[in-house]
């Protein structure tokens, strides 16, 4: 289906370019501009759908746009707005992306499911993914939820408590009807046909439909809220045209099960590459509100004379590190997605370029949030300084279509296998590209030398521990070269290629001959040419508008301090005397 959802579209030169933010200004919106960190958790969550359709109207998708992942659609998924509320992330990105085109590539033939697409592109409706399994997270192909063919349609049930779909949003209680996609055993004649997508009503605007329950589960600690659920059915009666499929009719058992599976939830893949796009602009949110908190942060030195924190090289590579894999990966992102959508023709590679991806920009962002709310002091650990809630966030789409560490393992073993390959910049080209193509072989190498299957005990003890470390440096490569050649300043490139360095010390000492002196001496080189230009670097992240974080100046911490609670009264203390035990 991605082979045929490329060749459908095609995109402009303008898509060669880092993907700006559509010409909105969300960021100014009330519902935007309204401090949700003093909001009670049911508000933040209103709150969270009703800035989810200010969004998804102001970007006005067609369901071609969805289907065929147009420029409009990537522009949605790159919008920095994005960043600003995980949770309204959490929920376009299952209801346009999961929701919309699954049932997009069907609309051709079967008209009867336009009113309802149309309801879900203008958010009069919201799409729910129900696929896991409170049992079945990884192993999603032995989901046990069935829905049993009956003369006038399906019976849906959950058969027990590991069956329980987990964990998206189904909950009634926000005043927005939902539907879901739930994935389920088709059951004809007491036979399993597979696996299908079955189209689900889950709740009007005040309550649960028949049949279907919704058990809220407790918010994930330090992330923005959402009423994520635990989503069970009692025997549901569903009619024949529940089945989302072009052909109602064809219930018949695929040939190759797997297959067929992998073909049902097709926009998993697409998931895989649109998820870590708002992380890019998180890491850049990170790199300016961390930049310009260290410029004006202050200590007295020892003739009493205000320094800035930012002086000190401690603080100076944090915020280096997070403007240059910023600026590196928006603008590797545009040109891979380029690359995987349209470029590609193998669906295979298309889905390798979605696993490095992703697995390169989370991993990235999960080593720059933390090393820079560090370096912020307690003000960082403030939500309403952003860096501990979007840390804290992120740790939700490492797992988010599809677990990094997962995905890396299956590509990982698909590439020793010898099953394709990825185009890599050549090793000459420079220390990244050296590094991925070092690792890569070292590792078919001693897969070779192993004389195993790659199921077997010394492959899991051995390589597979290997897995992420070397897709990430295809990652680091590829996003390498893409800033050459689109001439990025040296500062960046420069800073970017020692944070990678300080990833592998081990291999740039040992085979690029780099000691860790010399390692050291190089990073000095890099943050030092940096430092005379950070002003201008963190204004070319263009980040700044999106940025409501009172850490950022005195000036916003004041304005911001007026708008906090004070307690104050007339209380007077009772001093009791005492007298001293000797």
């Amino acid at each position: 289906m991605l082979k045929r959802a490329a060749k459908n579209f095609r995109f402009s030169e303008s898509f060669l370019q880092p993907l700006p933010a559509m010409q909105n200004q969300l960021y100014s919106h009330p519902l935007f501009t309204v401090k949700s960190e003093l909001l009670s958790p049911d508000e933040r969550v209103l709150l969270t759908y009703q800035r989810a359709k200010a969004v998804l109207q102001t970007h006005r998708l067609s369901a071609a746009d969805v289907q065929f992942c147009s420029e409009r659609f990537w522009a949605l998924m790159n919008d920095p707005i994005m960043s600003l509320d995980i949770a309204m992330f959490t929920v376009l990105a299952a209801h346009v992306g999961l929701a919309i085109g699954t049932l997009s590539r069907h609309l051709r033939k079967r008209p009867d499911l336009k009113t309802l697409v149309q309801r879900l592109l203008r958010f009069e409706t919201v799409g729910l993914y129900l696929l896991t399994e409170r049992g079945h997270g990884l192993d999603a192909f032995n989901i046990e939820t069935t829905a049993t063919q009956t003369p006038d349609g399906y019976i849906l049930h959950t058969p027990r408590e590991e069956a329980a779909k987990f964990m998206p949003a189904s909950t009634p209680v926000f005043n927005i009807p939902k539907v879901a996609l739930v994935m389920a055993r088709l059951i004809v004649k007491g036979e399993d046909r597979g696996c299908r997508f079955f189209l689900v009503p889950i709740c009007n605007e005040h309550e649960m439909y028949e049949g279907v329950s919704s058990t809220r589960l407790p918010p994930r600690s330090g992330t923005g809220p959402l009423d994520f659920s635990i989503t069970t059915f009692n025997h549901v009666a569903l009619p024949h045209t529940a089945l989302v499929a072009s052909d109602i009719y064809n219930v018949a058992k695929p040939s190759r099960p797997l297959e067929a599976w992998w073909d049902e939830i097709w926009r998993i893949q697409l998931g895989t590459m649109a998820v870590p796009a708002p992380w890019i602009s998180a890491i850049k949110a990170v790199a300016y509100i961390g930049g310009r908190y260290s410029m004006h942060r202050s200590l007295l030195g020892k003739s009493n004379a205000p320094t800035p924190i930012i002086s000190f090289r401690t603080q100076q590579w944090p915020v280096a590190h997070a403007t240059s894999v910023g600026m590196v990966m928006a603008n590797w992102f545009p040109k891979a997605v380029q690359y995987a959508m349209e470029d590609c023709s193998d669906h295979r590679v298309r889905h390798a370029m979605s696993v490095i991806i992703k697995a390169t920009v989370c991993r990235h962002f999960q080593r720059c949030a933390p090393e820079m709310a560090e370096r912020c002091g307690a003000q960082g650990t403030f939500e309403q300084n952003y860096i501990a809630r979007i840390e804290n966030d992120g740790k939700g789409v490492i797992i988010a279509e599809g677990d990094v560490l997962t995905l890396c393992i299956r590509l990982f073993s698909e590439l020793l296998q010898g099953h394709f390959e990825i185009a890599l910049p050549d090793p000459s080209e420079s220390l990244l590209a050296c590094h991925a193509a070092s690792l890569l072989q070292e590792n078919r190498d001693l897969f070779k030398s192993l004389k195993c299957e790659h199921r077997s005990d010394s492959f899991n003890s051995l390589i597979l521990p290997q897995s992420q470390t070397v897709i990430e440096a295809m990652g680091h490569a590829l996003a390498y070269s893409a800033a050459v050649k689109a001439g990025l300043p040296k500062p960046i490139l420069d800073v970017y290629e020692c944070a990678i360095i300080r990833q592998d010390p081990a291999w740039y000492s040992e085979e690029a001959r780099i000691s860790r002196m010399e390692q050291r001496q190089r990073e000095d080189t890099a943050v030092s040419s940096f430092m005379p230009q950070l002003d201008t670097f963190l204004n070319q992240l263009n980040i700044e508008n999106y940025i409501s974080a009172p850490i950022v100046s005195d000036s916003r911490w004041k304005e911001y301090l007026e708008s906090l609670p004070v307690y104050s009264g007339n209380a007077i203390p009772h001093v009791e005397a005492f007298q001293a035990v000797l």
